[in-house]
């Protein structure tokens, strides 16, 4: 018998490419479909493109409305999911794409969220390690930001290797929809048309601290990290730049390759690319793949790292279906597609 899911926000980008993800798992059938403001309108209204639930109704996000699941996926605005979760039995799996689950430290989550802080749910980025782990059997799952995917993603073998001192920089480039569905005017379209512009500039951005968490994780002890996003026009992707001083002046490209390519040589997901050839987000755009390249800036006496993902799928939903797998016992690529869409 195949799982039912509901999906909490599904009127929204992170909800539209859930249920995408969700029609090609053979194991997951799709139930409730439930938002705020777009109670009572059909999902057609607002993803045209899932073609197959476009007569569904969408109903009140309620923890009644998504009772009877076997699965939950929250794609709500962030200080909207622990409630909800709190309300739902603990023999169901809740899968939680916003931050009220991510951040382990409490002073952190109030500089940066303020509220209410809850214990943190078991991280759903399985390449970084021991996180893989501690997803098995798990019935509730915090999805990293976008940003942190990307950034950790790029990071973590010269982190964890201990090929850098523990002071990393991150540009970080993303298309519109990391912005969330509702209307803004600075994402208009004439507003974002060959424009390029950085935000949260000066460590002002709120997933700071869930970079920082992830690569102070890595055992080399704590990362500072300075972190720039930029937005981009391009409706999906993120392209993160990552440096840090070498360690020692003698590492050279070789020795961070092969870091590199140990790391990630049994990751189904994450590809490092031949030498030479970097990232591109076009390369990733509907796949729950990374791709990831890594040089030695000699002169500058620094590692020098890029990656790429689509943010809505290994960003968000992608990830959020990998950890499933993971927790479920079930394939870890399962129902995920690995190539992207071109031209």
């Amino acid at each position: 018998m195949r799982m039912r899911i509901a999906v909490a926000g599904a009127s929204g980008y992170v909800g539209g490419e859930l249920l995408r993800l969700a029609l090609g798992h053979p194991e997951m059938e799709v139930g409730a479909l439930t938002a705020g403001d777009s109670a009572g309108s059909l999902l057609g209204a607002h993803q045209p493109h899932l073609t197959t639930l476009a007569d569904r109704p969408i109903e009140a996000t309620s923890a009644a409305a998504l009772a009877g699941h076997d699965v939950v996926f929250l794609a709500l605005p962030h200080g909207r999911s622990a409630e909800l979760a709190s309300e739902l039995p603990e023999d169901v799996l809740v899968v939680d794409c916003g931050a009220d689950h991510r951040l382990r430290d409490p002073a952190a989550w109030d500089r940066w969220y303020g509220g209410f802080f809850t214990a943190p749910w078991p991280y759903g980025l399985p390449e970084i390690p021991g996180a893989r782990e501690a997803l098995v059997g798990s019935r509730r799952i915090a999805v990293p930001g976008c940003y942190p995917t990307t950034a950790t993603l790029a990071a973590i073998p010269a982190v964890a290797s201990g090929l850098v001192e523990p002071e990393v920089s991150v540009v970080a480039f993303s298309g519109t929809s990391g912005a969330g569905r509702a209307a803004k005017p600075h994402l208009l379209g004439s507003e974002v048309m060959g424009s390029a512009t950085a935000y949260g500039v000066g460590g002002a951005h709120r997933h700071t601290p869930e970079i920082i968490q992830n690569l102070s994780g890595l055992g080399a002890g704590p990362v500072k990290v300075s972190f720039t996003p930029v937005l981009a026009p391009m409706p999906r992707g993120i392209l993160a730049v990552v440096s840090a001083p070498l360690a020692a002046p003698g590492v050279d490209a070789a020795q961070a390759r092969e870091a590199y390519a140990k790391t990630y040589s049994e990751e189904p997901f994450v590809h490092l690319l031949p030498e030479g050839v970097q990232p591109a987000t076009k390369n990733v755009v509907g796949a729950n793949t990374a791709q990831v390249q890594v040089e030695v800036d000699v002169d500058a006496g620094r590692l020098v790292a890029t990656a790429v993902i689509d943010n809505l799928t290994k960003g968000t939903a992608g990830g959020a279906f990998q950890s499933v797998n993971i927790a479920l016992g079930l394939d870890e690529s399962l129902g995920l597609p690995t190539a992207g869409l071109a031209p």
